[in-house]
């Protein structure tokens, strides 16, 4: 059933939606901004029959990037989910941005799915959001086959890009093409698995015909042929023993076998090669995902834990059979059908309307529809089963993270974590009707985006909205005033910052003792306070001897603590990297309470604090510019200008590679300057690295600004 963005809905039954698991892919498609994500997955929709033209990014004509935002900035802002089929299997497919702000995007997407295609850039190779995609793909155990795209453009490097692979990445690339012609006289590949050359006859890349190895690539063939034999061997103990005897009997079948158990024990990456904008490569890449990459049955059972008995593992099965589980990855506020929930079914079936029970907020819910999603469009399904990557509709209580499942077995998935926002801004409604709007825009901006944040500032009264950089709120206040028609003045951005302390407080009493006619309060403790290393967080440790404070009232002393944590001396901003030890203190008993401690525990960290050398916390990004050997000097002097550190200096081509680490305060602007002092010429990709220490003049400017003095 096929909808317009009118949200005209048309049912398929539940018999259509069941489809053999062993056949189905889930996979997503991950690289740096600019390697051809979109445009690839483009293709394949068109080359799979799901849509009958292909969009193209520099004109927002794209299926996958349907945002106004999106087809504006010829970027990805939001992962898009589609479905197609291909040699009789079925592939859900989601397009991930490449932009650093929206890591987190690419982060719930790949904690879903079973396998990735990680796209490189020919000339560019492993890029800086390249090895950040590559690490959260590791992190999830997700396994993935690699394409270099753009092999048509001048300086595209295939065996460069592999050794890039090689170096950078805890890996093993094994090719299982090799170009054919290069830049300009890009043709098609060799396939080494098949031991034949694949030459493209058309603009549109439908057609192709199978050619004799070219005579300049015999050798080059039979090497890496043979290093793709040598992989295989390693998997497979009968295809071992014909490559020992050098018996030429070894079938293609036995290789992608072999080669197939690499990949799904993350232990070997396939790399192909083409150039997506020129129609050329798509198709054996989507033979590879169906060769390669894992069905649902082919990774590990999800496990998690039994609700009410936390502690105890539970463990689903792909499986129809099994009590249902899914996991929420992703929220949409859909302006025809109302709030859409993404999920990943893990295990079981269930039909529409039915009841599920959201382990993580320990609620039942009533889901009204499923849908099929294809970007903004979408397919109404009766039936939901496990491998399955839909949209539910209905669900009010279910956040980003959440389980559902059964109510008669439940079960708890492991959620997701997301990084804290670095940078902000404050906005300020025009009107009335433009502060009730804002509210509402932004309770559903932040249901979709776990990484957006606002709160009120209780000394100006702003409301003050965060996110991971300047790019991400633009895009965010481009929505506020565009999607949901607010009318707002926008400030300067303004940083995140931490406060710490550089030494250490011994023995500091927190006391709260109030008496009134009836019951009063008394709580009383005693504190060291000690800093940790940088991203230490906070750690609370009890070391009251004997009967000093009751057991009940400890709790209540680190919430005390923690809830001063929000709140520094310096600058009131949040304090971070402490440890906090309770020591002691006394009790009355009949006057103490929770209440009483807490507030204890809270005057006593504040103490603790303007004793122990607070110091300010800024956060540093780490940079990666890429620059002409003319204007390298140049560049270099500004980072130096901007209290950078330049850590690294690498040849790359004609190109230099430049990696500094900044602090984000000044950083503002820097896509306007680099480009004034390349003329044009050089890129850079930033992202948070860490927090360092502000310098002592400039804290106390910002302290002072703060204070108002």
């Amino acid at each position: 059933m096929k909808v317009t963005t009118t949200g005209r809905v048309e049912k398929t039954s539940a018999a259509e939606g069941r489809f053999p698991l062993h056949r189905v892919r889930n996979i997503g498609i991950i690289s740096h901004i600019d390697a051809g994500k979109t445009t690839t997955t483009e293709r394949i929709l068109y080359y799979t029959g799901k849509t009958y033209k292909m969009g193209e990014v520099h004109d927002g004509s794209t299926v996958m990037d349907w945002m106004v935002q999106e087809q504006e900035r010829g970027i990805t802002i939001t992962s898009a989910a589609t479905t197609c089929f291909w040699k009789d299997h079925r592939i859900n497919i989601i397009d991930t941005p490449g932009h650093v702000d929206f890591t987190v995007e690419v982060e719930r997407s790949l904690r879903v799915l079973d396998g990735a295609i990680a796209i490189l850039d020919a000339v560019a190779g492993v890029e800086p959001q390249t090895e950040t995609v590559w690490r959260q793909a590791d992190h999830y155990g997700v396994p993935r086959i690699c394409y270099v795209n753009k092999m048509d453009r001048p300086g595209a490097d295939f065996f460069a890009c592999m050794e890039m692979l090689e170096q950078r990445f805890d890996a093993r690339p094994v090719a299982v093409q090799i170009p054919l012609g290069g830049e300009g006289d890009f043709r098609g590949c060799v396939d080494l698995v098949e031991m034949k050359g694949i030459v493209y006859t058309d603009e549109m890349g439908t057609q192709w015909e199978g050619v004799e190895i070219p005579e300049d690539l015999a050798v080059a063939a039979e090497l890496y042929h043979h290093a793709l034999l040598e992989v295989c061997a390693g998997y497979d103990d009968a295809l071992m023993e014909k490559y020992l005897a050098g018996e030429d009997a070894i079938t293609p079948e036995e290789i992608r076998a072999a080669l197939r158990k690499g990949v799904l024990a993350c232990e070997v990456v396939p790399v192909f090669c083409g150039a997506s904008f020129r129609n050329k490569g798509v198709q054996p890449l989507l033979d590879g995902v169906v060769h390669y990459l894992p069905s649902p049955l082919d990774v590990p059972p999800i496990e998690g834990v039994q609700v009410g008995k936390e502690g105890r593992k539970e463990v689903r099965h792909a499986s129809d059979e099994e009590p249902f589980s899914a996991l929420a990855f992703k929220v949409v506020s859909d302006p025809y059908v109302g709030k859409l929930i993404y999920i990943r079914v893990y295990s079981g079936a269930l039909r529409a309307g039915a009841t599920v029970f959201n382990s993580a907020r320990r609620k039942k819910e009533r889901i009204g529809r499923f849908l099929q999603m294809h970007a903004n469009h979408r397919e109404e399904l009766e039936m939901v089963f496990s491998g399955d990557i839909v949209a539910a509709v209905g669900l009010k209580e279910t956040y980003t993270g959440d389980t559902l499942c059964s109510a008669h077995r439940p079960i708890l998935l492991e959620s997701m974590v997301f990084p804290e926002p670095v940078i902000s801004i404050a906005i300020e409604p025009k009107t009335k009707a433009d502060q009730d709007r804002l509210s509402e825009a932004m309770e559903r901006i932040a249901d979709e985006d776990p990484t957006f944040r606002v709160k009120l500032d209780p000394e100006t009264g702003q409301t003050i909205i965060s996110g991971m950089g300047e790019l991400h709120l633009e895009i965010i206040v481009d929505r506020l005033m565009r999607e949901f028609g607010v009318g707002a003045n926008v400030g300067r951005p303004q940083v995140s910052y931490r406060e710490t302390v550089a030494g250490s407080a011994r023995g500091v009493e927190g006391r709260f003792i109030r008496q009134t006619g009836g019951r009063g309060q008394y709580g009383h403790v005693i504190i060291d306070l000690e800093p940790l290393p940088r991203g230490g967080g906070f750690e609370f440790v009890n070391k009251v001897t004997g009967n000093a404070i009751p057991k009940e009232f400890i709790p209540a002393v680190e919430q005390g603590v923690a809830g001063a944590m929000e709140f520094g001396v310096l600058a009131g901003y949040p304090v971070v990297d402490v440890r906090v030890t309770l020591r002691g203190g006394s009790y009355h008993e009949v006057d103490s309470s929770e209440l009483a401690f807490k507030a204890a525990g809270s005057a006593a960290f504040q103490e603790a604090l303007r004793r122990s050398e607070p110091i300010l916390l800024e956060p540093v990004m780490k940079v990666v510019i890429t620059v002409g050997e003319e204007n390298l000097g140049d560049i270099i002097a500004d980072v130096n200008s901007r209290r950078g550190k330049v850590e690294g200096l690498e040849t790359r081509g004609r190109q230099q590679v430049v990696t500094a680490f900044i602090p984000l305060a000044e950083t503002f602007g820097y896509a306007t300057d680099i480009r004034s002092l390349s003329q044009g010429r050089a890129t850079y990709h930033m992202q948070f690295s860490h927090y360092g220490e502000t310098p002592h003049n400039i804290a106390m400017e910002i302290v002072r600004r703060i204070r108002g003095e």
